[in-house]
């Protein structure tokens, strides 16, 4: 056992003992000890018997901190307010999501008029009692009359689909399995959806996914006789996807996980037989992003030779991406989103990591911005023919307030706000820039109580993501907001890898780049305490999936930056993780260890899991959190880190990991292990960095 003294709450902390294997792989002539490779296994009872013992000491650790209990109790106050997500038009009803506060799932409900009564229509926890059930997507029939919906299990990424007809309000006896990352494309008296042949069992949640293939599925039959529609099996670990456009003439398919964007195929579907697949482009290092059809034309948005993007249109009868004509042209921001609603082009662009709408013409002619609350994130949603159309706005002080806009006027009508228990006047959010190491120019929000005072003594929470060209726009977050009532200051850095500046700003952050990225991090973390926002007996970090690399990484390069950090169901072993599930799609951000040689030196220099070393330096207090079914990014990452963490000389705080039971990646949690992992998360941090729990109302 190891026994680690002075460790806070108590003074003694023993770890469960995991049994080390003589287990080595030779990467270019180079040896690389895996002593904990049987953690792999996540069905095995060694395993199990691991997890429980983990689970026990870290809840030991965690019971003590003596405001976890009231901290607890305000998250769930805070909580339990009512959440409507933006109304969905479909055959003259509105549909949208709901919440009453502190229910597990949000249900599904319909109105014949705004203003009319809502009815429900399908309630999620209703199949299963501890709500680990999710819905998580809504697909309606073009004409209105059914909708597929797709539950997930347990947080794993397989779905399920089902459907119900709109006019009885009943569900059909239609069921498919084993579909994941697809929705489902309408087309007459069915829809086309994507799914991988059934995984052998016990390896649902880690075995290697190959071969997706696109179906077709009629109304009233089994999955048994649903129609192979495409496949690629010449390329089993790619991607391939489809959606129809809103008239139903023209599908269209998408092929990913070899590049850093998608290639982009089209079917006439108005012939019988059906035409063959067209291929439009051939280069997935690009984006290209159908909007919608109108009449011959085809509107889409992409960053072929637009590092930001630009709208190009297409001629269905010349469709192919030599033909393509630009209509918007990049511009100074990045073009992060489009839509074609009421006969207009809604473009969103990004500027700063802030978003901003403008409305076009159909000939790509401005005709007015969207003018919003304040610098945030937005969504529109509306069908090319609506006369209304509705968008929610969002920042970090800003609930997810819903508004109802006028195309032809450009006003904006509040439509829906939360009642949120907290003032958010009295916060504020500020956007600073800093160099990194490069002397890039990097920026960063930072929220915090009014009136705070840059001493280099406020408890500060660091956030960052940087890769896979995601953007970290502005957001709320209700479980942060004790956090921020006891004192804290969120900071949330913009870091290369990232979508937040285009392709550049992403390439930047990815490969033989990566470390840019750890860069750009601590470099963020060193203006805070140079600016005296804070200091590092102060300073804690965090990051989820991508970000619990970073997390990860950035700790073993500099750990006396930092008192806490919380790297969250995080790829911690860059040299195998493209070995399980959908790992493989992820190697044209980082690359993979049987690349080339110096692809595999440059991982294993920075890879989390091999990077732990016996500092005379002790790392910070670490809370290691992932999930059983966490089939994206698979426990055993968080497993043989922690293992490695705990065997190792790296001081006397905390090195714990807390692994929950029946949830995922993170999407469709139920609200019950929101409050718990977060109670958890912000306990640990809170404690470590010497806070107390502000007293509230």
């Amino acid at each position: 056992m190891a026994i680690l003294d002075g460790c806070r709450p108590g003074n003694r902390l023993t770890y469960p003992e995991a049994e080390r294997n003589d287990v080595t792989d030779t990467y270019f002539g180079v040896a690389v000890a895996d002593p904990y490779r049987w953690l792999e296994n996540d069905t095995s009872s060694a395993t199990a018997a691991w997890v429980e013992a983990e689970n026990r000491t870290t809840n030991a650790y965690l019971s003590k901190i003596p405001f976890r209990e009231q901290l607890r109790e305000r998250l769930t106050a805070i909580i339990n307010y009512e959440r409507i997500g933006s109304p969905i038009k479909k055959n003259g009803k509105y549909y949208f999501l709901r919440n009453s506060g502190l229910q597990n799932q949000s249900a599904l409900y319909v109105k014949e008029t705004l203003d009319g009564e809502a009815t429900l229509l399908l309630d999620p926890n209703e199949l299963s009692a501890d709500g680990t059930v999710a819905l998580t997507d809504i697909n309606f029939s073009n004409d209105g009359k059914y909708l597929a919906y797709t539950i997930s299990r347990s947080g794993s990424d397989w779905s399920e689909i089902y459907v119900i007809d709109l006019e009885t309000r009943q569900h059909l006896a239609d069921h498919i399995q084993w579909a994941k990352f697809t929705g489902a494309a309408w087309k007459g008296d069915g829809f086309y959806y994507s799914a991988y042949d059934a995984p052998q069992s016990g390896k649902e949640f880690s075995d290697v996914n190959e071969n997706h293939k696109i179906y077709y599925h009629k109304l009233g039959d089994p999955q048994s006789k649903d129609a192979l529609d495409f496949e690629n099996p010449l390329e089993p670990k790619r991607f391939y996807s489809c959606e129809t456009s809103e008239d139903e003439r023209v599908q269209f398919i998408f092929e990913s996980g070899a590049g850093s964007g998608n290639n982009l195929f089209i079917r006439n579907l108005t012939t019988t037989p059906k035409s063959p697949v067209m291929t439009l482009t051939t280069d997935m290092d690009y984006e290209y992003e159908p909007v919608e059809v109108v009449g011959n034309k085809l509107y889409i948005r992409t960053n072929y030779k637009s590092p930001k993007y630009r709208i190009m249109v297409a001629d269905l009868s010349l469709p192919t991406l030599e033909h393509w004509k630009e209509l918007v042209a990049e511009g100074a921001d990045v073009l992060a989103g489009a839509d074609l609603i009421g006969g207009r082009l809604i473009l969103t662009y990004m500027k700063d990591a802030s978003e901003r709408p403008f409305v076009y013409t159909l000939d790509g002619t401005l005709l007015h911005e969207v003018s919003l609350p304040a610098p945030g994130s937005v969504s529109f949603s509306g069908d090319k023919s609506d006369a209304e159309t509705f968008y929610t706005f969002t920042s970090f002080t800003y609930p997810p307030t819903i508004y109802k806009y006028d195309l032809e006027t450009n006003k904006s009508l509040l439509f829906l706000s939360p009642t949120v228990p907290f003032n958010p006047s009295d916060y504020t959010t500020e956007q600073v820039f800093y160099n990194s190491k490069d002397g890039t120019r990097i920026p960063m929000f930072l929220t915090c109580k009014k009136g705070l005072q840059k001493n280099g003594r406020n408890a500060t929470l660091l956030y960052g993501y940087g890769g896979f060209n995601v953007s970290l726009t502005p957001s709320f977050s209700i479980t942060r907001l004790p956090f921020l009532e006891s004192g804290g200051i969120y900071a949330q850095a913009i870091l290369r890898g990232g979508g937040e500046y285009g392709e550049e700003w992403h390439q930047a952050g990815v490969k033989l780049n990566k470390q840019n990225v750890f860069d750009d991090f601590i470099a963020a973390a060193e203006y805070l305490i140079r600016e005296k926002y804070t200091s590092s007996d102060k300073l804690a970090i965090n990051g989820g999936s991508n970000g619990g690399l970073l997390v990860g990484a950035t700790v073993n390069q500099r750990p006396e930056l930092f008192k806490a950090a919380v790297p969250q169901v995080g790829v911690m072993d860059m040299l195998r993780y493209h070995t399980f599930t959908i790992g493989w799609n992820w190697s044209s951000d980082y690359g993979t260890s049987e690349d080339s040689e110096e692809m595999f030196k440059y991982l294993f220099a920075y890879s989390p899991l091999h990077n732990i070393k016996n500092y005379k330096t002790p790392y910070p207090a670490i809370l290691i959190t992932t999930a059983d079914h966490d089939d994206r990014v698979v426990p055993a990452h968080s497993f043989k880190y922690a293992a490695t963490l705990q065997a190792s000389a790296t001081g006397k705080a905390p090195k714990l990991i807390r692994i929950e039971t029946k949830a995922g990646h993170g999407a469709g949690k139920p609200v019950s292990k929101v409050i718990d992992e977060s109670t958890d998360i912000y306990s640990f941090l809170m404690y470590n960095l010497g806070m107390e729990l502000a007293a509230t109302k």
